[in-house]
């Protein structure tokens, strides 16, 4: 939480507000490690208003260059904004304008990796963009959000638009079939620096991508990737530049062997940890990951990320790292930040108090579903246990309304969806089960056992020793 040697405010009046603000961000710092009790609008919204209430004080700009922050009254600035952003989601208020600035604040930082090295493909472009599309319409429908808040949340999108389109025109100028090799090189140049930062490092494992990667290069003719018809696309060159890069990479990452200095080893054993963390949040966000958390990851991520001294880590007597500490340490950077973009995006219109019944209709949903897709169930019994469960999730609520403890949390809409949806298909598989049992009722063999009881009444035996299993004994 120190505030980085930056520079200090310029006027009393700046002065004032930085010293309230430090008073909101260390509340909301409380306020979010707080787990005995879960986070409410009405504890988020009012440091929200105080926050704002600040920032409207201050005459000048609040100390950002191209979305960083640069002066300390910037910096606090900043963190309460990330906190709030992150409380915004953890309460389920993710479609409010104040949501938004901590995913932009991901989305600059990945987008200034990407451009620094040069390695990224068009899928990662795609997914940047689809979410600033939304973040976009969050902003603009929020009409409640105060103009020079939504101003900043819209500068920073258009900030990150512009870089987008940057990178964009870089791989525009690949003509086919070079983008497949790019999109190929890029998957490969990855996977072996994974390798690198696994607990044992594989040399077999490395081997084999190499060879991948080798075998890539064979595909040329004459030193170029041709198309076809024979011709050479454009862009060979980019792709060329990216194949030689692989195949370093791959030859520097045999010889090295996962060895990494001691001296930039706490760096590197910090950035695995984080990183193995949101792995694991990745796969389990949905029950584990209360989003307020995130904010301690990225300042972790942060602070390492500005350790750097012109793009390199230095070690205590001021020399830099070798390329290879520098690529892995850069590299894991990156996944971290990849992971806290993907799991912020993953983040349910959903106060985490109403978590917990969410995940579980979730789950129920997928479950029915399946049973649906798998051709039903074939009695009414087996749609027993999926009914009761619902019924007893219904049955919490109170009005239409689903209260915890006195507070009516954030996402009733979105749970009340979810739960009319698994109604809707325990309703359709007890119909397909109810309508099964009838059919089976009615069926050839049941019309001819009433035959034969029929016969056994007029007297004609031989019609009931035709029927097998009725217990008589005709010749006794």
């Amino acid at each position: 939480m120190d505030t980085p040697a930056l520079v200090p405010p310029q006027t009393s009046q700046d002065q004032q507000v930085l010293n309230k603000l430090t008073e909101i961000r260390n509340k909301l710092v409380l306020l979010k490690t707080d787990r005995t009790t879960y986070l409410r609008s009405q504890d988020v919204i009012p440091l929200y208003d105080e926050t704002i209430e600040q920032v409207n004080l201050l005459d000048g700009a609040l100390g950002f260059v191209e979305g960083k922050p640069t002066t300390q009254l910037g910096h606090v600035i900043d963190s309460c904004f990330r906190i709030l952003s992150l409380c915004f989601l953890t309460i389920g208020r993710n479609n409010e304008a104040p949501a938004v600035y901590s995913p932009t604040t991901t989305i600059l930082r990945l987008l200034y990796h990407l451009a620094e090295c040069d390695l990224y493909s068009a899928h990662d472009l795609e997914a940047l963009t689809e979410t600033l599309d939304k973040l976009s319409t969050t902003v603009t429908r929020d009409t409640k959000c105060p103009r020079p808040y939504s101003d900043l949340l819209a500068r920073r999108i258009e900030l990150c638009r512009t870089s987008v389109g940057t990178l964009q025109e870089r791989l525009s100028r690949l003509e086919q079939p070079l983008p497949d090799v790019y999109e190929r090189l890029i998957s490969l140049l990855r996977t072996v620096s994974r390798a690198n930062t696994r607990p044992t490092v594989s040399m077999s494992e490395i081997g084999e991508l190499r060879q991948k990667i080798q075998a890539i290069a064979s595909e040329r003719k004459n030193g170029l990737f041709v198309a076809k018809d024979g011709s050479v696309p454009a862009g060979n060159d980019i792709v060329n530049g990216l194949l030689e890069r692989c195949l370093h990479w791959s030859e520097l990452s045999l010889e090295r062997k996962g060895d990494i200095p001691e001296r930039f080893r706490p760096i590197y054993d910090q950035l695995v940890a984080v990183r193995n963390h949101l792995e694991k949040l990745s796969i389990t966000h949905a029950w584990a990951l209360r989003e307020a958390d995130l904010y301690d990851y990225n300042r972790t991520i942060d602070r390492i990320d500005d350790m750097r001294v012109n793009g390199n880590w230095v070690d205590e007597e001021g020399n830099p790292a070798d390329l290879y500490v520098q690529r892995i340490l850069l590299y894991l950077i990156r996944r971290c930040y990849g992971y806290t973009f993907s799991l912020v995006i993953a983040s349910q219109p959903v106060s985490e108090a109403l978590l917990p019944v969410y995940n579980q209709l979730r789950t129920l949903k997928r479950c029915l579903t399946e049973v649906k897709k798998a051709g039903g169930v074939k009695t009414v019994r087996e749609v027993y246990p999926y009914s009761m469960k619902l019924n007893s999730i219904d049955n919490m609520r109170v009005d239409g309304k689903f209260i915890i403890g006195e507070d009516i949390p954030e996402g009733q809409g979105s749970v009340t969806e979810l739960l009319e949806d698994c109604f809707d298909l325990s309703r359709g598989l007890l119909e397909a089960a109810e309508a099964a049992e009838t059919k089976a009722s009615e069926s050839p063999g049941t019309g001819r056992e009433s035959e034969a009881e029929s016969d056994y009444e007029s007297g004609d035996e031989r019609a009931i020793g035709a029927q097998p299993g009725t217990g008589v004994e005709i010749h006794a």
